[in-house]
C-alpha cells in the first residue's frame, strides 16, 4: 500500500462542506470523507507552521523534539516519519514544503553535508525530496525571508514570467487599473484575480509535479504533498478570485466579554497589527472570499489528484491523508493569524481513507475522539506493516479507528506554543524561557497554561461552545482548572527521551547479565547455580601476596 499525505497550509477545519460551511463546496474533500473517516476533533501539537509540523514528521511533542518555533532547528538525529517507513520497507518522499530548517551546526559536528543521502535526509525533516519549495518568496530591504531555491519561482519564469521575484510580482499580484503592481501583501488587493494563468499558479502546478512523481515510482511510496494555500498571501487567479463575496462572509466570531479584563497574553495578541487589521470589517469583506477562492482550487486540484488516482488503478492500494499545519482566525475572538488555542486556530481538518476491505465498515463515518497530529506517524508504520516503536513515536495508531473499532483512548489533547521571538514576549517584559504556552482539551473543557506567573484561561465548550467566556476570571471552576493541571502535571512527566531502547528491549534483558560475567552481591556463591560461578573456582595457578607487607605504624 501506498500513502498519499496531503497538507494545506492553514486550513481552518470547518472551511469544508463535509465540516459544515453554508457556502463553500468542496466535493472533493467530502469525496475522500465518504470514502474514509473525517476525525472531528483533531488538534495539532503548536498552532504555528513549523514547529506544528515538525510534529507531524517525528509523531512527537514539540517539548520533545524541540523545534518549538518557525525556523527552529530540527536537532541532528531526531526520527522522522521517513526513518520509521523505510525500515518498514516504504520510500518516503516530499513534494512541496516543509518549514523546516536544518541543524547545519549539528551536521557539521558530525561531518555530515547536505550532498549525500544520509545529511540530505537530515536537511529535509528525514524526506527525500523530489521538490522542495516552502512557497513563501517574500523578499524585503534586506533581502527573501527564505534563502534557499524556489523550483516554483524557476519554472514561472521558464513559462516567461519575467522578473527577479515571480512568485510575489505575478502568482501573490493583481494589476490596477494603470498598470501598477497590485501586491497581495496588501488586503486591499485580495478581490483582484492574481496576474497569473491559473495552471500556472501555485496549487495546480504542485498537483502536477505530484502527478509525475506518482507517475514514476515503482517501490511501495508515501509521498508527503504539502501545499502553501490556502495560507496568505490572501490572492487566487480567475475564476476562483470572485467565486465569493460579500454575502458569504459570516459575522466575526467574537464577544465583548472577551475583551473584559482579558488574560495578559490574550491582550497582547489582540492587540498585535494582524488582529488589529482583522478587526475591521472591510479586512474580512477582502480576504475571506479569497480565501475560501484558494480553498476552492485546493478542492479542485484535489479532484485532479483523486482522478488520476482511479485511471491509473492506484486507488484501491493507496491510503489519503487530508489536514492541514493549524487554521485561520480570520478575525474570530479578535484575532488574526493563529498562535492561540481557540479551536479556529489549533483544530484542523483530518480525513483518512484507508483502501482496505478491513476500513469498509466504517467508510463515510465520523469519529469525535481526540486526535493529535502526531497520531499520523504510527498509524503510518502500521499501515506499511510494520511495529510501531511507542519508545520514540508518542502519537497513537488511527488504525482500530479506521477499521471500526473502538480503542481506548487518550482523556485530553495537548498543544504547545512557544512565542518567545514574538513582539508580543517583547511587549509583557517575559524571559525566552518563560513565553510558552499549554493547550489542556478533555473534550468539553479546555485550559490554557502559561509561564510567567499568569493565571491560566478556561473554556467550558459544552455550555459555551465559541469560547466567548473565560471560566478562570473567577473562582468557581477551581476544582476543573486543577484537575486539567493534573492532566497536564501527568503528561509532564511521560517518558519522552529514552529513544535508544524501547520497553521490550528492556523487559528481555532483565536478569540476563548474570549469565554474562557479572555476577556481584553474593556471600559464597551458594546464592546461584553452580554452573555460574564455574569461571570463578578451582585451583589457582600461583601465589603472588607479598608476605612481608605489613601496616604503617604512621
Amino acid at each position: 500500500m501506498n500513502i498519499l499525505f496531503i497538507m494545506y497550509d492553514q486550513l481552518r477545519f470547518d472551511y469544508l462542506s463535509c465540516a459544515g460551511h453554508p457556502h463553500l463546496h468542496t466535493p472533493n474533500f467530502d469525496r475522500v470523507a465518504e470514502m474514509g473517516v473525517r476525525f472531528t476533533e483533531a488538534y495539532v501539537q503548536a498552532p504555528i507552521c513549523g514547529a506544528s509540523r515538525m510534529s507531524f514528521y517525528t509523531g512527537r511533542y514539540v517539548s520533545s523534539h524541540g523545534a518549538a518555533w518557525n525556523n527552529f532547528p530540527l536537532r541532528v538525529g531526531e526520527h522522522t516519519m521517513g526513518d520509521h517507513l523505510r525500515n518498514c520497507g516504504m520510500e518516503c518522499w516530499l513534494i512541496g514544503k516543509t518549514h523546516m530548517k536544518a541543524d547545519v551546526a549539528g551536521m557539521e559536528r558530525l561531518g555530515l553535508t547536505p550532498d549525500n543521502t544520509i545529511g540530505a535526509r537530515q536537511a529535509e525533516c528525514g524526506f527525500d525530496a523530489w521538490i522542495r519549495d516552502d512557497g513563501l518568496w517574500a523578499q524585503g530591504p534586506d533581502g527573501f525571508y527564505d534563502e534557499k531555491r524556489s523550483p516554483y519561482n524557476e519554472y514561472l519564469k521558464s513559462q516567461g514570467y519575467e522578473a527577479e521575484n515571480p512568485w510575489a510580482t505575478f502568482a501573490n499580484a493583481g494589476v490596477e487599473e494603470d498598470m501598477d503592481i497590485a501586491s497581495g501583501w496588501m488586503f486591499a488587493n485580495a478581490d483582484k484575480p492574481a496576474n497569473i494563468k491559473e495552471r500556472d499558479s501555485e496549487t495546480p502546478w504542485l498537483t502536477r509535479k505530484t502527478i509525475e512523481f506518482i507517475d514514476q515510482a515503482t517501490n511501495p511510496w508515501c509521498a508527503h504533498v504539502s501545499f502553501i494555500k490556502p495560507h496568505w498571501p490572501y490572492i487566487v487567479p480567475a475564476p476562483y478570485h470572485n467565486m465569493y463575496s460579500t454575502n458569504h462572509v459570516p459575522a466575526a466570531t467574537r464577544h465583548e466579554a472577551e475583551q473584559a479584563n482579558p488574560h495578559p497574553v490574550y491582550e497582547a495578541y489582540m492587540g498585535n497589527k494582524i488582529a488589529h487589521a482583522f478587526q475591521r470589517d472591510e479586512v474580512r469583506q477582502k480576504v475571506i472570499p479569497a480565501y475560501m477562492g484558494l480553498i476552492k482550487q485546493c478542492d479542485d486540484q484535489l479532484g485532479v489528484l483523486l482522478d488520476h488516482l482511479e485511471q491509473t488503478d492506484q486507488m484501491q492500494n493507496t491510503m489519503i491523508v487530508l489536514t492541514s499545519d493549524h487554521g485561520d482566525y480570520l478575525g474570530d475572538h479578535w484575532l488574526g493569524e493563529k498562535d492561540l488555542f481557540h479551536a479556529q486556530s489549533v483544530k484542523v481538518p483530518m480525513i483518512i481513507y484507508d483502501p482496505r476491505p478491513q476500513a469498509d465498515v466504517a467508510r463515510g463515518t465520523t469519529c469525535d475522539a481526540l486526535v493529535e497530529s502526531i497520531d499520523l506517524a504510527p498509524t503510518f508504520v502500521e499501515a506499511a506493516g510494520g511495529e510501531v516503536p511507542d519508545h520514540i513515536l508518542e502519537g497513537r495508531s488511527l488504525i482500530p479507528w479506521l477499521h471500526g473499532q473502538t480503542p481506548d483512548w487518550r482523556s485530553y489533547a495537548i498543544s504547545e506554543f512557544d512565542y518567545s521571538s514574538n513582539p508580543q514576549a517583547t511587549k509583557l517584559g517575559l524571559h525566552p524561557k518563560d513565553c510558552r504556552l499549554f493547550m489542556v482539551f478533555d473534550g468539553r473543557y479546555k485550559l490554557m497554561h502559561a509561564e510567567g506567573g499568569f493565571r491560566p484561561m478556561l473554556f467550558d465548550l459544552h455550555t459555551d461552545p465559541e469560547e466567548f467566556h473565560d471560566l478562570a476570571k473567577g473562582d468557581d471552576h477551581a476544582a476543573e482548572i486543577q484537575r486539567l493541571y493534573d492532566y497536564l502535571h501527568e503528561w509532564a512527566l511521560r517518558c519522552s527521551q529514552r529513544i535508544t531502547k524501547s520497553n521490550s528491549d528492556i523487559e528481555t534483558t532483565r536478569g540476563k547479565s548474570l549469565k554474562r560475567g557479572v555476577l556481584p552481591f553474593m556471600y559464597d556463591g551458594s546464592e546461584v547455580p553452580l554452573e555460574w560461578t564455574q569461571k570463578y573456582r578451582g585451583q589457582a595457578t600461583g601465589s603472588y601476596i607479598d608476605d612481608e607487607t605489613t601496616p604503617s605504624d604512621s
